[in-house]
């Protein structure tokens, strides 16, 4: 039996950076969850592949969020096919890492770019879309907002960014019943961070500065996610909520 707390039945909710990695899962699992979904990504490739994987009732669409004609051209396209836009979750980014003295400048302006500006035009086409009705914007930070690890220059700061941004339009759009809020994963294996991974020095760091001693995996935030969306979630807002196996207690 659904627990009406928790039930996202029949929302229609928007994933931004759904063709890969974190993006997919939360795409899947608010399928699995009975939402009703428009998936979004910048590569029309992965967006035909997991239209193919998760069925005709599923709306793709192929945007850049850093476009704000294209931000919004996304929530008309969900407002018409669903009837509303309920929730945005924004799942897209990019990690660059490199040593600050080396760093192009064109990689700092890049992270910032897609983490934060892409993310501030994300929400305020979900605002519009949501003007008068309410509803949840949800974005992926990272415990990077936090925690000061050497070599991420440019992602920290975009993620410390997109924490203030979560607080200010959080405040901001709570008159109009919009919830903004992010959820802060630590090290996660998928595809943005299998490079990094692969080196066997960085692996063992990255693992030994979590308490739990292990890896996070999308499945980790998916419980956080639907809390957001759903009921349970109303009174949440402005947060950057870290699912990090204690990563931010370090």
């Amino acid at each position: 039996m659904n627990d009406p707390l928790f039930d996202i039945r029949g929302k229609s909710i928007v994933v931004a950076g759904a063709g890969s990695g974190l993006g997919r899962a939360v795409a899947r699992a608010l399928i699995a969850r009975g939402a009703r979904v428009t998936v979004a990504d910048i590569s029309t490739e992965s967006l035909i592949a997991l239209g193919t994987e998760l069925g005709k009732d599923v709306l793709s669409c192929p945007t850049d969020i850093t476009s704000e004609k294209q931000a919004n051209a996304l929530m008309a396209r969900a407002a018409e096919r669903f009837g509303a836009v309920d929730g945005v979750i924004n799942t897209a980014g990019i990690l660059r890492i490199a040593p600050a003295l080396e760093m192009k400048e064109e990689t700092f302006r890049q992270s910032m770019d897609i983490n934060v500006t892409g993310a501030f035009l994300l929400s305020r086409a979900a605002a519009r879309a949501m003007e008068g009705k309410g509803g949840r914007i949800i974005h992926f930070a990272s415990v990077s907002s936090f925690v000061s690890n050497i070599n991420y220059a440019a992602y920290a700061t975009s993620k410390a960014a997109m924490w203030q941004l979560t607080r200010v339009l959080a405040r901001e759009w709570a008159p109009k019943g919009i919830t903004v809020n992010s959820i802060g994963p630590a090290m996660t294996e998928t595809g943005m961070t299998v490079d990094y991974m692969s080196d066997g020095a960085f692996r063992a760091q990255a693992l030994a500065s979590i308490p739990m001693g292990r890896f996070g995996s999308p499945d980790d935030l998916i419980g956080m996610v639907v809390l957001l969306l759903a009921p349970a979630g109303a009174f949440i807002t402005g947060q950057t909520l870290y699912i990090d196996g204690g990563r931010t207690l370090v």
